[in-house]
This record gives structure tokens, sequence and C-alpha cells, in this order.
């Protein structure tokens, strides 16, 4: 069959002129979307632009905000992009993975450790001393054995909160102060120290988007905002270590 390595021949050429056309698209449609929203210069720096899951549909992504526009970048929406037949949010999808943090990216040197039964599993914590959810959740955690917590103080709610975690990072014993003030109601005493670890912790929640508390971070990477029952973190716990 004579006409075979012809065919090749002529395929491998036309493939990459198509290959190098659809790349050129994607680049062009980019480009002019960046240029049209320029004109909005209170949607702040652009991130990234890509297609999405939509037909004809592209995503902006500004720090941790989406947007979605047309390919001439003439119209601009925020909201959910759902996929209605496999029933997926896909924006809280995407928002998700971009904010997921490797567990040993975490800069722990800022934490402090509770350890808890053989202390195999590992969570990580973003707390507020004045969250009250985060006080059902301590009380709830202490169901769970077997686990290495390292405790990010997350000082977000007001002055107040900066000051509780500065006595309780300044505390000799951190663990213990944290969880009598959580769980006990007693007030941490009065604490002076390098608290520069609270900034960072602060810094380092923007950066991710992280946005709450309680957050919680497995070892897999998988994050869970907000006060979920100690059933749940065990399940969680489970499939990540």
């Amino acid at each position: 069959m004579p006409f075979l390595p012809t065919l090749r021949r002529l395929a491998a050429p036309a493939l990459a002129a198509l290959a190098l056309s659809a790349a050129f698209g994607a680049h062009a449609g980019e480009a002019e979307i960046r240029k049209s929203l320029a004109a909005i210069p209170q949607l702040g720096k652009i991130d990234e632009v890509r297609k999405s899951p939509m037909p004809g549909i592209w995503e902006v992504r500004v720090g941790f905000d989406l947007f979605y526009t047309d390919e001439q970048g003439s119209y601009l929406m925020q909201g959910q992009l759902i996929d209605v037949k496999a029933k997926k949010n896909l924006t809280e999808e995407r928002i998700d993975k971009l904010s997921q943090v490797a567990f040993d990216q975490l800069p722990v040197k800022d934490a402090f450790k509770i350890v808890r039964g053989n202390g195999k599993r590992k969570l990580a914590v973003f707390e507020d001393p004045n969250c009250g959810y985060c006080k059902h959740f301590e009380a709830d955690l202490r169901n769970i054995d077997n686990v290495t917590v390292y405790l990010f103080l997350y000082p977000v709610l007001g002055p107040d909160s900066v000051v509780k975690s500065r006595d309780i990072w300044c505390s000799k014993d951190k663990g213990k102060t944290w969880t009598d003030w959580m769980v006990g109601g007693v007030k941490p005493a009065s604490g002076d120290c390098d608290v520069s670890a609270l900034k960072r912790n602060v810094e380092f929640g923007r950066k991710y988007n992280i946005t709450g508390t309680p957050t919680l971070i497995f070892a897999d990477g998988s994050r869970s905002p907000g006060a979920i029952p100690a059933a749940q973190v065990e399940k969680m716990l489970a499939a990540a270590n």
C-alpha cells in the first residue's frame, strides 16, 4: 500500500500546522481579552487567562477571584460555573485547587505542636483565639487520638485576637495555654516575646486564601474550612495519612 507513507508525510506537517494554529488562536484570544479588560482598572492585576470548560467562555483569574468573559473580552461576569451533567461546581473546585497547600511547604516553625497518642497522623489548623467556632472545634478535637496538630495562631478577628495570640505564643507551654483558653476559658497571662510569627501566619493565610477560622490542612494537601465534626476529621485523616 504505497499511499500510506505518502499520507503520513502529508499528515505530519498538516497536524503540526493545525497545532500551531490552535496555539496561536489561544494566545490571540488571551491577548485580546487582557487588552480589553485593561479598560477596567478596578479589576486589578490579571494573574491568568485561560479557556474554561464551557465553550466560548474564558476564565480570568485575579488572585483567588474568578471571572468569566467571552472570547473578545467584551463582557465580564462573576459567579459559579456549574457542570450540570456531572453535578459539579467547577468554580469551587478550581479555587480549591488554586489554594491547595502542600503540607511540607507549611511554615511549621511559626506553629506550635499538640501531640496526642502516638502522633503519627498530621493535621495543621489555622485558628483565632476569639473564634467561637474554633472553641467548639477544639472541644471536639480532643476526641481525636494519634495525631500531631500544628496549631497556627491566626489573629484576624480584631485587636484583642492579636493580644491573646501574643500571650499564648509567649507562654512557656503554648499547647496547654491554648487548650486552657479555648476549652476551659482560662485567660492566658500577659506575655512579651518576639511575635513576628503571628504576622507571618496572617501573610501566609492571605497568600493561600485562608479566609476563615478554623481552616484545616491535611497531610495530602487537602483542606477544609469550618468547624467540622470529629467523625469527619477522622475520615479525612484516614484518607490523607
